[in-house]
């Protein structure tokens, strides 16, 4: 069973300053129409792009809408055993929703 956390609680950790890392597995060109300031890593390269994946502090990886994130914790704990992973729950379209109801999601 994956581990999530809420759009609430990850703003929470950015407003508090708190050390995390943020990755998007969302395609670049949907990244590129709005994003959340993460490190960019599209689904399909997320396990040759493995070493870029923080392994020290807490990593929520999330997506549009929470599948394709939660394909990326999966994979990444499958095949390098990664224990610091959080998959972001509702994903973009959550954020949009709770925080910036203009913001455009493709």
């Amino acid at each position: 069973m994956i581990k999530e956390i809420t759009v609430q609680e990850l703003k929470e950790k950015i407003d508090n300053n708190e050390d995390f890392q943020l990755i998007d597995v969302r395609e670049t060109f949907e990244y590129e129409a709005s994003n959340l300031n993460g490190l960019n890593i599209p689904l399909g390269g997320i396990l040759i792009e493995s070493d870029q994946v923080a392994q020290d502090k807490p990593v929520i990886i999330h997506c549009r809408s929470g599948k394709r994130s939660a394909a990326a914790v999966m994979q990444l704990e499958q095949q390098f055993g990664f224990s610091n992973l959080y998959n972001l729950e509702g994903g973009i379209l959550a954020w949009k929703e709770a925080f910036d109801p203009n913001m455009p999601v493709y």
